[in-house]
């Protein structure tokens, strides 16, 4: 039986428009928002990259998710994470504080201080929540917790935001 070239993975897929506008609406934020998780521009570069050519190719099974973009950031965020396990040994980069965007603001800069205070596990969820305008359940989709795992890391993360930031709940 021959093989069929329009029926192999990245050929012939029904809808590359589809993933081209998504990427295109989400693959800036999903950077930010692992850039603030990771600490790491860089490594949130390629952890977007990697997530998004994995998205392009379950682009089938993704586009029908609930929020595609959640699922990006978590595979993004679960390969930072086993990239980041394999180098420590050798030497962890430094965390990156250059911005891809205009230059930061006082403001911004205090909070960018202010997260990174936080544990990656409570960053995530802020990040998720603020940053990619998720709900709680989405959240917790996303990173793979229950509901109140999210809210209980939102809680504290923003408590611990609020003081740093010296502002009065």
């Amino acid at each position: 039986m021959a093989v069929d070239d329009d029926a192999a993975p990245g050929h012939g897929d029904p809808e590359p428009e589809a993933f081209e506008a998504f990427y295109r609406a989400n693959v800036d934020r999903v950077f930010r928002a692992l850039a603030v998780t990771l600490r790491h521009d860089e490594l949130a570069r390629e952890a977007v990259d990697e997530a998004m050519a994995r998205a392009y190719a379950k682009w089938p099974t993704v586009r029908h998710l609930d929020n595609p973009a959640g699922w990006v950031f978590r595979v993004g965020l679960n390969w930072a994470t086993s990239w980041w396990r394999k180098v420590r040994r050798e030497r962890p980069p430094a965390a990156d504080t250059a911005s891809p965007l205009a230059p930061p603001s006082d403001s911004a800069l205090a909070a960018r201080d202010a997260l990174a205070q936080l544990p990656t596990p409570q960053r995530a969820v802020v990040t998720c929540r603020i940053l990619l305008d998720l709900t709680t359940a989405e959240t917790a989709v996303a990173l793979g917790l229950s509901e109140g795992t999210v809210k209980s890391r939102l809680s504290r993360g923003l408590a611990v935001l609020r003081t740093a930031l010296g502002e009065k709940e």
